[in-house]
């Protein structure tokens, strides 16, 4: 962490003085080339996204509209980091399914143990547990430090639930979340402060039952100071947060600021609820093993699944005496915490088994040498042409955003958002066989991932860049 930190650092107070201007009549051009070449290159993607007239949206998930270009690859096959488009072009895979691939795409001995579940053994939901359930549990308390582990099938919902929980056992109402977090689809998260320290809606969500600030005090990352004030009136039962912001783009936090947060929340009463499910990237416990964090509750999801949905929430054992005590609440049937498909034996033999033999401590530490590279190579196409970014690594982890010094909030790192200049990067990328996450600019390693293939992406991005400033 100490070297992740002081590359942040190093970035963020890199001098400005004669940093060049983006040519925005460039880069509409160099667009407009990527985007010609996206359509000759993938016809048969293009032609199965006009024909899917039953699909709101053209897609099996709106989201998949954030793909570059104007509509999504369509996949053939996938394996390790490596996958194929209905058109026959084969791409190393960075994006791995936001997270949900971190194992890499159908690792061995993930599928062999569902299939096994499935083929042999027999049975995918049966309301019954098996025995693969408390070794996992076991795992993920060895790994993340809690005791006591309920499942759900994604991080969504388990932090849906954990919010619950979290209300009935401290008797308050109030939610504390940083602007442009990210959670899932949970109300309570959509927020962002107002230029007065205040909560307002994040642009977008759709339908809240509530406006956001009845329930949610916003606060800034890497801000103690907004932090006090959210938990001061005594009112919140939770702060949520993750320990670097990931999907508004890399924000570390600063030295101390995280074992600040957890001071405020012992002081005020306010339960601490970490969610890993993308800074697991930081090693096989995550940020919470790796910076020594102390939780009341932990969420993760996506990752530990091998790309079978999963999701878990942990609870230390003076939360769970604290939810033990409220015998009217009716956690067995319709209390609004679980589902029926949680748990399930498929997903607990795919998490077994993943965590067991494939997201190892050995498959980390390769990972997280390979996230150092890809930075480092960043790092240098930056510092040869002088392009006003930065760049944050998050051990396997790695995201490039459009500022120089880099951001040290979520708003911060909203602001530098360019709609433009990330379809260039994506599609330049992608036309030359490198898929980065479709959201913003982030890269994740897994065990399949090799030296060549950063390499191919360092080499890319230069070039890219060189095109960009013209110095070619």
């Amino acid at each position: 962490m100490a070297g992740q930190r002081a590359s942040a650092e190093s970035s963020a107070h890199a001098e400005e003085a004669s940093v060049p201007a983006i040519d925005r009549a460039r880069l509409t051009a160099l667009l407009d080339q990527e985007r010609a070449r996206h359509r000759e290159r993938t016809p048969a993607s293009r032609e199965a996204f006009e024909a899917a007239g039953h699909l709101f949206g053209g897609v099996p998930m709106t989201w998949m509209n954030k793909w570059s270009g104007g509509y999504p690859l369509y996949l053939a096959r996938a394996h390790g980091n490596r996958i194929e488009d209905v058109d026959g072009n084969e791409y190393i895979d960075f994006a791995l399914g936001d997270t949900g691939a971190m194992a890499g795409h159908s690792p061995a001995a993930t599928v062999e143990a569902v299939t096994h579940r499935i083929g042999v053994d027999g049975g995918i939901t049966t309301m019954m547990p098996s025995v693969d359930a408390e070794w996992v549990a076991a795992e993920l308390s060895r790994r993340f430090g809690l005791p006591l582990w309920s499942y759900s099938l994604s991080a969504t919902d388990a932090n849906r639930w954990a919010l619950r929980i979290a209300r009935m056992v401290t008797g308050r109402p109030m939610v504390a979340a940083f602007s442009y977090c990210y959670h899932g689809s949970v109300d309570e998260t959509f927020v962002v402060t107002t230029p007065e320290g205040g909560t307002a809606p994040r642009g977008g969500n759709v339908g809240p039952a509530v406006p956001v600030a009845q329930t949610t005090r916003a606060m800034e990352f890497n801000d103690l100071a907004s932090v006090e004030a959210a938990l001061a009136p005594g009112d919140v039962a939770v702060l949520v947060m993750e320990p670097a912001l990931t999907n508004i783009g890399i924000v570390l936090p600063e030295p101390g600021f995280l074992e600040g947060v957890r001071e405020l929340c012992t002081r005020f009463g306010t339960l601490l609820l970490i969610d890993e499910t993308h800074t697991i990237s930081a090693g096989p416990g995550g940020c919470t093993a790796a910076w020594g964090l102390q939780p009341d509750i932990f969420v993760i999801g996506k990752s530990i699944g091998g790309g079978v949905p999963t999701g878990a929430y942990g609870l230390t054992e003076e939360v769970a005496d604290r939810v033990r005590a409220h015998t009217e609440a009716d956690l067995v049937d319709v209390g609004g915490v679980g589902g029926t498909l949680a748990g399930n034996v498929l997903s607990t033999a795919a998490m077994r088994a993943t965590l067991g033999a494939v997201l190892t401590d050995e498959a980390f530490a390769h990972m997280t040498v390979l996230g150092t590279a890809f930075r480092e190579g960043v790092e240098a196409t930056l510092g040869e042409f002088d392009v006003p970014w930065s760049v944050a690594q998050l051990g396997a982890r790695a995201e490039y955003r459009f500022c120089r010094p880099a951001p040290r909030t979520g708003t911060e790192s909203a602001a530098a958002h360019d709609d433009e200049l990330e379809e260039y990067l994506h599609l330049y990328m992608s036309n030359r066989g490198v898929l980065m996450t479709p959201f913003h600019n982030m890269a994740l390693m897994c065990p399949a991932t090799t030296r060549a293939d950063v390499d191919l992406h360092t080499m890319l991005f230069r070039d890219a860049v060189a095109a960009l400033v013209d110095a070619r």
